[in-house]
């Protein structure tokens, strides 16, 4: 029968469960990434450009003069790169900010490309 919980099925927190958090699952030194297509006014893509790159964790990775921006966000879990996705789509002259990827990074101890 739908909805019924038996003594063996644990509650589960579908939010805990997707981001990887669910009872000490993921591992220590993970981080999210994820990648973001902004269109922001063309005449004004500098000064996005640089509200972006102010925000933790952000850096621009392509710029297209037509108001395209390709951002990188790195986060240490799914509801910070969430905040930072909003921040961005609520920038001044920013027209949309949408999630193109998103990964766990597991990240190597000692790799210089993701150690920091």
């Amino acid at each position: 029968m739908a909805g019924t919980r038996t003594p063996h099925s644990p509650e589960i927190n579908r939010r805990e469960l997707i981001s990887g958090t669910r009872a000490g699952i993921r591992a220590a030194g993970t981080a999210d990434i994820a990648s973001v297509l902004v269109q922001a006014r063309p005449e004004r893509i500098g000064e996005v450009e640089q509200a972006i790159v102010a925000l933790a964790g952000c850096e621009i990775h392509g710029r297209d003069p037509r108001g395209k921006l390709v951002v990188v966000i790195e986060a240490p879990d799914a509801g910070a790169v969430g905040a930072t996705l909003n921040a961005i789509a609520l920038l001044p002259d920013v027209l949309s900010a949408n999630l193109v990827f998103h990964a766990i990074d597991a990240g190597q101890a000692g790799d210089p490309e993701t150690s920091s």
